[in-house]
């Protein structure tokens, strides 16, 4: 009989997480330890990346994910000190936001360079390194709602998100016969350092929760979870998806009516 439990098990593998300093891959880093992984974690960040480590009991790696010559380092690095690479994570994003009429292009670079650049960069060099490796694997990156719907000011962001998606379809369908699997996450709202000062403006706050069907903002283990199932063999069969992990928010047309008043007193799991 299978053991089915087995199936999101870690133990054993290796996985690395680029973003790892803080929020969505700091979360993901938790939890990829918690069910048993040897994490490796990267950043530019050497403080938090080092937290993050320090917590997991996890190695780490600096890298700046808009570097070229940086990230096919850290492949490098990896494909030479570890015996193999289970999976690859990549969370590091930025947004500006402005309106279209207003950006500049150094601004326009500059998320692009990160956002979009970067992940193709990162899939570029962990596609080379898992295929050499010979033992299939999977790759996350990291998409968003955004993706697929936005608000005034996003329009460049949204932009890249939407692009990712493309560059993990292509990646998935030039990879498949390696038995490398390549998907991405897209998350809504999700509480991390970044959008901490948000909740000093609670109505704004209270806006964006409302957006989701569940009414609230998510916490960056719960993305974390969803990177470590698409990690993981129970999602062997998965490939050149993007996963909206958005608490419904791409389910509906703005704040579900009727819902409000009956979910404030709703209790939260």
């Amino acid at each position: 009989m299978t053991d089915f439990r087995r199936l999101f098990d870690l133990s054993g593998k290796t996985v690395l997480v680029l973003g790892a300093a803080s929020g969505i891959g700091r979360g993901a880093a938790h939890v990829l330890a918690g069910l048993g992984a040897r994490v490796i974690c990267s950043d530019i960040d050497e403080a938090g990346v080092r937290t993050t480590a320090q917590a997991i009991g996890g190695d780490v790696i600096l890298c700046d994910a808009a570097d070229a010559v940086g990230v096919a380092a850290l492949a490098e690095r990896i494909a030479v000190d570890y015996p193999r690479l289970d999976a690859a994570v990549t969370t590091p994003g930025m947004n500006i936001r402005k309106r279209i009429v207003d950006f500049d292009e150094a601004d326009f670079d500059r998320i692009v360079a990160l956002n979009l650049k970067g992940t193709f960069l990162f899939l570029r060099a962990f596609l080379k390194l898992m295929i050499a490796q010979g033992y299939g694997g999977s790759i996350v990156a990291s998409s968003s709602v955004r993706a697929v719907t936005l608000e005034a000011g996003l329009g460049v962001y949204a932009s890249t998100k939407a692009g990712i998606g493309q560059l993990v379809s292509g990646a998935a369908a030039e990879a498949g016969e390696y038995g490398i699997r390549v998907n991405a996450i897209a998350p809504s709202i999700v509480e991390t350092a970044l959008t901490e000062p948000l909740k000093e403006q609670p109505e704004l706050w209270e806006k964006y929760a409302q957006h989701t069907v569940l009414g609230r903002w998510s916490r960056p283990e719960e993305i974390g979870a969803v990177i470590a199932f698409l990690v993981s063999d129970a999602a062997s069969y998965v490939t050149g998806s993007t996963l909206f992990c958005d608490g419904g928010w791409t389910a509906i047309d703005g704040p579900p009516s009727g819902l409000m008043q009956t979910r404030r007193n709703a209790p939260v799991s």
